[in-house]
């Protein structure tokens, strides 16, 4: 039976700051204490976004702490990491991101079946007055459901 997954870090940021247009899973390529740091949790995705180089996806700028039984031979936390994913969609992701405002954000890092696994998606940054209309919808609809609740309607 597989292992549920278990999400270890989340962007929530990124869902706010950008109109998400695909998602990828990949996975990632981590040394030793990396791994065991994940595994405890001490990820932050905030400012992490991916790079494509020489038909190769990178994660930069994601700080994963160093292990605390670590030794000198303990992780750098802002390393660039390559991520693991199939050339068909590197090479559509590298299409997609050389047009103008698209990028590529992780949304969440999770364990599943004992790998480390990112979520990232091909995003376009969003306006100040989208994010404040998306606000006001979210707003409308969780008052709707409270109003629909209060006077016994069912939906």
């Amino acid at each position: 039976m597989a292992e549920p997954v278990r999400v270890v870090a989340t962007n929530r940021k990124a869902k706010h700051d950008y109109e998400i247009i695909e998602t990828y899973e990949a996975g990632i390529a981590l040394t030793g204490t990396e791994i065991k740091s994940v595994r405890e949790g001490r990820v932050n995705l905030q400012d992490g976004f991916v790079l494509i180089k020489d038909g190769e996806a990178w994660l930069m700028n994601v700080h994963i702490s160093p292990y605390h039984h670590g030794s000198l031979f303990n992780h750098e936390p802002r390393r660039p990491r390559k991520l693991l994913l199939h050339k068909w969609e590197i090479n559509r992701l590298a299409g997609r991101v050389k047009e103008k405002g698209w990028t590529i954000v992780p949304l969440r890092m999770y364990i599943k079946n004992g790998w480390a696994k990112v979520e990232i998606a091909l995003v376009r940054g969003r306006k100040q007055y989208d994010k404040r209309r998306e606000i006001a919808k979210r707003e409308f609809e969780r008052e709707k459901a409270r109003y629909l609740k209060r006077w016994g309607v069912k939906t």
